[in-house]
């Protein structure tokens, strides 16, 4: 597994595939996740206001973002053998159907322990605006064989 890390430093991107919220797929997250909150249903809903913040429409599912990044992380780790350890994500601005949302990840540490080599990622994830709309940290590991 070392010859894999070896490929990889600090400051690497690592690029995630884009993708594309449609109303359709707000609402078969809704189904899967059991999450009918109006939020996600409701146009009429969501055109008051709720605080400061007005959305004028349906917002995709902060945990679908989380599923978005977990792929992008996966994607990369596990073909090479590594597992996804942790994942924290801090939502910054809605998802709406008709955005394209695409994550990416840059290495921040690489440090090695008698069972694994340990990659830190810091998260971020952009709309067609290139506006962040979540940013995170992620941990994943390659065990090293024994």
């Amino acid at each position: 597994m070392s010859n894999t890390l070896d490929k990889y430093r600090v400051g690497e991107t690592i690029q995630g595939l884009p993708f594309y919220p449609t109303r359709e797929s707000i609402r078969e997250f809704c189904e899967a996740s059991l999450d009918f909150n109006p939020l996600h249903l409701d146009d009429n809903y969501m055109q008051t206001q709720f605080g400061k913040t007005k959305f004028d429409g349906i917002i995709m599912h902060g945990m679908n973002n989380f599923g978005v990044i977990s792929k992008m992380i996966t994607d990369w780790v596990y073909p090479q053998g590594g597992m996804h350890r942790r994942l924290e994500t801090r939502w910054k601005s809605p998802v709406k159907p008709g955005d394209t949302i695409t994550p990416s990840a840059v290495i921040t540490a690489i440090k090695t322990t008698q069972k694994g080599h340990w990659v830190s990622l810091d998260i971020a994830v952009n709309n067609q605006r290139n506006e962040i709309i979540a940013v995170g940290e992620a941990l994943v590991e390659f065990p090293i064989a024994s």
